[in-house]
């Protein structure tokens, strides 16, 4: 735990203050004066929280508050006040201090704030979406990684997840969009009100306003009773429209007017019904394209693309390989009731040197198969399956299965074409009608081949 800096010239308020917060595990660094302060600040130490009094020999707390702005914004400081300088206190609120509290003390308060500001610097960690111990602590998806690129998108996840402000996650399939949409729910002020995701590809054009919007009794043939719609589920929370760029113009239209005027009316109703309502939304399109092709409103785009982010594919951050590796052989082992299970090197290898054009799902399924596969405590080169890039072309690696006849080694290579055929493909098409006729198929077939491979999901 980071430690606090004490600044307080009262030896026995400081020594009172110590065995309340150290038996609570926090480290506590007692300066005498504000002077004390001031130098060890400059001298870049770096606290976790700063407790100070206002009234001190050398600089006053104001001073020392100052510094601290200064050297760390981030670093929380509560400052102390007696009787009769609260007016003191509410200008170093509005200077930047965190919180204050009042002498004499009462300790179990004092407790609490320490807690609340060492929680508020730890949220600031731009890791903190990468933290276990947060992820636990609020209930947010686990998102694995350290790499340059996840830090950069984490922090910007971080800094926009408290605004109401709408949010468009940008990037290949598979790369966990949906995650980092239900991270930015969990991290604002509506995580207690409900996320409501909508995969806009999956849903046929003809039904999806009814599955938006709802409808009333009798709207069409077949509507027996009133139902509810996403948006209005969702009224306090968060509505995430995954694959927003396969909307069809007309139902474009109608989301438009409810993120502008926030009010819907259901299918057959006459009523304005308001939906207070935050909006996420992802693709793996290029938006910008598809406006300029007529594909996509213009004034729609611009509503959602108002804090774009960017998740990279795992290609783009290999060094988050392997801890994903550690986490998902760890899954699985547990989930089928199998030892612990280690990775040899030459898997190793293999894992670390292939393109994933599938991203986190593509790795996720291969780690299940492999976990599946493996014999004893040790998953290898040939329990993976894998196709790879060398010499400038695409070769089956030796690790691919070839047990059994030539057909069902030819059966196992045809799932493995047809897997990366259609990931590449659906990563340059604007939408799976394009991809489908790309590949020769009907979209009928396209699907049937995705649920089939149990990528379909991937999308997002």
């Amino acid at each position: 735990m980071d430690t606090i800096l004490l600044v307080e010239d009262k030896e026995s308020l400081a020594r009172m203050i110590r065995e309340a917060l150290e038996p609570e595990g926090f480290a506590v660094d007692w300066a005498p004066s504000g002077g004390e302060a001031l130098r060890r600040i400059a001298a870049g130490r770096r606290y976790g929280l700063v407790l100070t009094d206002l009234r001190l020999p050398g600089a006053d707390g104001i001073e020392v508050l100052r510094a601290v702005r200064e050297h760390d914004s981030d670093c929380p400081v509560i400052v102390m006040t007696a009787y009769g300088t609260i007016e003191d206190a509410v200008e170093a609120m509005k200077i930047g201090a965190w919180d204050f509290v009042q002498k004499p003390l009462d300790v179990d308060y004092l407790l609490l704030l320490v807690r609340r500001g060492s929680e508020h610097r730890a949220l600031r960690s731009e890791n903190m979406l990468l933290r276990e111990e947060f992820q636990k602590r609020l209930g947010l998806p686990i998102i694995i990684g350290d790499s340059p690129p996840m830090k950069d998108v984490t922090r910007q996840i971080q800094k926009v997840a408290p605004t109401d402000s709408s949010v468009l996650l940008l990037g290949e399939s598979g790369t966990g969009k949906e995650l980092f949409a239900r991270a930015i729910h969990g991290l604002s002020p509506r995580k207690d009100r409900p996320f409501v995701a909508i995969n806009c590809a999956a849903i046929p054009d003809t039904l999806i306003e009814n599955e938006l919007f709802g409808h009333e009794k009798g709207a069409y043939t077949g509507a027996g009773s009133r139902q509810i719609g996403k948006f209005e589920l969702a009224h306090g929370g968060t509505v995430f429209l995954d694959e927003i760029g396969e909307l069809s113009q007309g139902v474009q239209s109608k989301v438009l007017r409810a993120l502008q005027e926030r009010t819907i009316e259901r299918v057959g109703g006459t009523q304005t019904i308001e939906v207070d309502i935050r909006v996420i939304c992802a693709t793996n399109r290029d938006l910008r394209a598809a406006v300029e092709q007529g594909e996509f409103r213009e004034d729609l785009y611009f509503r959602i693309h108002v804090f774009p982010v960017t998740i990279p594919p795992l290609r783009a951050r290999r060094e988050d390989i392997e801890p994903l590796v550690r986490y998902f052989v760890s899954k699985f082992a547990a989930d089928m009731g199998k030892k612990k299970m280690d990775v040899d090197e030459e898997a190793r290898d293999i894992l670390r040197g292939y393109d994933w054009p599938g991203n986190i799902r593509e790795l996720e399924n291969a780690i299940e198969r492999a976990v599946i596969l493996a014999d004893g405590g040790t998953i290898r080169a040939r329990d993976l399956q894998l196709f790879a890039a060398a010499g400038g072309g695409e070769r089956l690696r030796e690790s691919f299965d070839l047990s059994g006849t030539l057909d069902q080694a030819g059966e196992r290579a045809r799932e493995l074409v047809e897997r990366a055929k259609i990931s590449e493909v659906l990563r340059g098409a604007p939408d799976r009608q394009h991809a489908a006729e790309r590949l020769g198929l009907t979209p009928r077939a396209l699907a049937a081949k995705l649920r089939l491979y149990g990528i379909e999901e991937a999308e997002s």
